[in-house]
């Protein structure tokens, strides 16, 4: 794999260890802020995952299905020895020594290179000399560069080490595919190459706490509480530092080797959640020699393995496989050591894999994870997940390259768009994303992301109308399985009383044929128990009916246009919801009224009457259920499903569609007369607001993406997105005084004013609906509009530590709201309207 070291220029790059002078920070309290030391994650969708930030250290633990874990454990670790001529140096490749004085007797990999003068120097990793001393400050150069493009990851070191070091880290993902992506592993594939005229030699040390057995909640009975933003939270408490019982052994398998990491059972033959194991690995031949120390004290000071380390790149080769007592820490240990001869480059690979196949959600509520279908399901399966890994990484990297090569070598895309579309993928990995093994309800199991880490549920409907764009491009099937759900989930009720955040009122869970917000979250049974949220009263949203319709309709169009087996699968709930929604229409015009209270998307935002967003969502629901109506009767079922006959005979589709016709002719120049004010379309018809909406227009956007009927004339159209340009974009940056623009508002004054200063969600910048601006500004033709746009927010991102943890929010303040949120991979809306041409995917 040589060839292909070289690193795409449009990566997001950092240098190594590099801090923030100034990152954003939290705009609530009781909002998650780990602060900006984030980096991609690994793993695939739904095994877990685990993060590891620019600076070198592994801090992001998503083991434990929907849950988040954020903290270094610094005995999981990299160390690279190195032995040119007689001058010797070891780091530990991270440049953050442990906050609480563990593991002291290492080095630690420095911040700041001094070139080949540092080189002369003891190189030992002591205290500098008198001659480096004297080296002028303007010699100082970065030791590295950190680069990512989701699912693929690169450590450059430079300026320390005499050879060239590079660690590239991936996970198997790919588009449309439904086994690798879903494994649990990660394989960090170290190229060295010696650009000396003499020998070096160097050994790469992978160390690994044994951490089995920590991530599952330890309190039993989790307790749900309404925290001060009004949304529901319930308890988490991982059991951090439990390793009683867990052991580590020596493994020699022919040319594989490594060590694995597990825990003694209760019971052998069965395994829990948190149950399971983990392992180091990597490849031995003749070249190489393979070191290794199984149960090393990971919280000491580390000189049990470093002393030898630093000293010739070795380990005692210890296989001590005793079982950790109450209150002790244990970890693994393996190291490669090696020489490189003048001008050679040589690469080895290392496999870090788990195993823990069971997530649970409320007590005795457990599914297998999708990985299970090919390895199996007692826990005890992860040294076939590493031969399986050293068989394949290689060609597991080549369909990576070849899924993003065609969009990489586009010329027409700039560099920060590419770099963006595959990073912000990232929330499908460390989104606390699901994936169950399969069954005959989800063929390919059933999948779900968070709306985010603070608003813990999952599949959010009106979030996911931007945010699902990917997974309806990339892996329809997984889109496929979520629609299912909400399609099962639409005529079920569940008359559970609860209080609601936003005003205390009191009210159902789940009223029949309402759609639901989302599918549930981690504490209680996802996919079956929806309506998690209590912030609102979703059940009034006037959203989610038209969200869930143009979303089965999306799927369709981008899966080919030939599954009609789920269009027909989802006409019950299609009708029904339609119906449910249309009884929001008091006054009989042929559009649901929005009630005053926040009852749609931007929850915190009071719409009144008609509005132009949920009104505008409304008739294009409604073309698109014409639409799958007619392509059914089109494609009539080969057989007789007593139900789905009844639904979707000939009769009745005729009967559904005449009735939406019907509806449409009356709505649409009502929508037109009552709305539009000759330069954009008002907020909604009974406010009085003259607030110019930035996704006013989100109706008519989604109309000409599916190939559907103009909802409104599109002269009106091309004014009102000019008009949103110029107001929330041009004009509310220039009304807050700040020299790079940060996106467009919510909603602002034709002058860019706040109508109210103190308002939450219209003052806000939200990154997901800045992308789908774009994407629409795209599809009318405003492409240089759109793509100043989208890279205002995206350097906002990248730029100010918000990096693989894209908030929903951003303000003028410096300050963001909800992070790791799925909308922000609405992107690929911007990317959708540009396929036509050359359709890479």
């Amino acid at each position: 794999m040589t060839d292909n070291i070289k690193i795409p220029s449009c990566t997001w790059q950092r240098p190594i260890g590099l801090g923030w002078d100034n990152p954003y920070t939290v705009r609530y309290k009781s909002n998650l802020d780990d602060g900006p030391w984030h980096g991609m994650p690994l793993g695939g969708f739904g095994a877990g995952c685990i993060g590891r930030s620019s600076r070198g250290d592994f801090n992001l633990w998503h083991l434990d299905g929907g849950e988040h874990v954020f903290q270094t454990i610094p005995g999981c670790q990299f160390s690279v020895f190195e032995q040119a001529g007689n001058q010797t140096q070891a780091y530990a490749l991270c440049t953050e020594a442990p906050e609480d004085g563990t593991l002291s007797s290492w080095q630690w990999y420095p911040t700041e290179g001094r070139g080949d003068a540092r080189r002369r120097g003891r190189g030992d990793g002591a205290s500098e000399t008198e001659t480096e001393r004297e080296i002028s400050p303007s010699a100082i150069a970065s030791t590295g560069t950190y680069h990512a493009l989701y699912p693929r990851s690169w450590f450059a070191y430079s300026q320390v080490y005499q050879a060239e070091l590079t660690c590239q880290q991936f996970s198997p993902i790919w588009a449309q595919n439904y086994q690798e992506t879903s494994y649990p592993v990660a394989i960090f594939l170290w190229t060295v190459h010696n650009p000396t005229d003499a020998p070096i030699t160097l050994s790469i040390m992978l160390t690994w706490q044994n951490i089995v057995g920590w991530f599952t909640n330890a309190i039993a009975s989790p307790q749900v509480r309404v925290r001060d933003d009004g949304s529901p939270v319930y308890e988490y408490q991982p059991r951090l530092g439990d390793s009683t019982g867990n052991y580590n052994q020596w493994i020699q398998d022919q040319f594989r080797v490594g060590c694995l990491l597990d825990r003694v059972r209760l019971d052998d033959d069965t395994v829990q959640e948190g149950e399971g194991q983990i392992c180091i690995a990597t490849l031995s031949n003749p070249s190489l020699e393979v070191f290794y120390h199984t149960r090393w004290h990971p919280v000491g000071d580390g000189a049990d393995i470093w002393k030898t380390f630093a000293a010739d790149g070795s380990l005692p080769d210890r296989n001590n496989e005793t079982p950790a007592a109450a209150g002790e820490q244990i970890g693994a240990a393996i190291a490669v050591r090696f020489t490189v001869r003048p001008g050679k480059t040589k690469q080895i690979p290392f496999i870090l894999a788990w195993d823990f196949p069971i997530t649970e959600f409320a007590s005795g509520i457990k599914y297998y994870r999708r990985y299970t279908d090919f390895f199996g399901r007692n826990g005890k399966n992860v040294w076939s997940i590493v031969r399986t890994a050293l068989k394949h990484y290689e060609t597991w990297y080549e369909r990576i390259c070849a899924w993003q090569e065609p969009i990489l070598t586009r010329e027409d895309l700039p560099d920060w768009f590419k770099m963006a579309l595959f990073n912000e993928l990232y929330h499908l990995t460390s989104g606390g994303s699901l994936w169950t093994a399969a069954d005959e309800i989800a063929p390919v199991g059933q999948f779900a992301t968070l709306e985010c880490l603070d608003y813990r549920w999952y599949e959010s409907l009106d979030v996911r109308l931007y945010g699902g764009f990917a997974l309806a491009m990339l892996w329809p099937r997984l889109e496929r399985a979520v629609l299912a759900a909400f399609a099962r989930a639409i005529p079920t009720s569940d008359d559970t009383p609860r209080i609601i955040g936003y005003n205390q009122a009191q009210a159902v869970r789940k009223v029949a044929n309402a759609t639901p917000h989302d599918l549930g979250a981690p504490n209680e049974h996802p996919w079956e128990k929806t309506n998690y949220t209590s912030y609102q009263d979703c059940n009034l949203w006037k959203d989610l009916p038209c969200d869930f319709v143009l979303q089965v309709y999306r799927y369709f169009l981008l899966s080919g246009s030939t599954d009609t087996a789920f269009l027909r699968e989802c006409w019950k709930s299609i009708v029904e919801t339609l119906t449910y929604l249309k009884t929001f229409d008091l006054d009989g015009d042929g559009i649901p009224e929005n009630s005053g209270a926040p009852d749609q998307t931007f929850d915190d935002w009071r719409l009144q009457g008609i509005s132009a967003y949920c009104g505008g969502l409304w008739l294009a629901a409604l073309e698109a259920a014409i639409a799958i109506g007619n392509i059914l009767l089109e494609n009539p079922p080969d057989f007789e499903l007593s139900d789905v006959i009844d639904q979707s005979s000939s009769q009745n589709l005729q009967s559904e569609i005449q009735n939406w016709q019907t509806w449409l002719q009356q709505s649409r120049p009502v929508y037109q007369e009552k709305l539009w004010n000759g330069q954009y379309y008002r907020l909604d018809s009974a406010s009085g607001s003259d607030v110019v909406m930035a996704d006013q227009l989100c109706g008519q956007f989604y109309a000409r993406l599916l190939g559907l009927p103009d909802i409104v004339p599109v002269d009106c159209t091309n004014t009102a997105l000019k008009t949103i340009y110029d107001a929330c974009f041009i004009q509310f940056n220039n009304y807050i005084s700040i020299q790079n623009p940060i996106g467009a508002a919510n909603g602002v004054k034709p002058d860019g004013s706040p109508e109210n200063p103190n308002a939450t969600h219209p003052l806000e910048v939200w990154t997901g609906i800045n992308f789908g601006l774009a994407a629409f500004m795209s599809q009318m033709g405003m492409k240089p509009e759109a793509f100043q746009l989208a890279e205002a927010v995206v350097q906002q991102i990248y730029n100010n530590g918000l990096q693989f943890r894209t908030p929903e929010a951003i303000t003028a303040a410096g300050t963001f709201r909800a992070s790791s949120y799925l909308r922000g991979m609405t992107i690929w809306a911007i990317y959708q309207p540009r396929r036509e041409a050359q359709n890479p995917l």
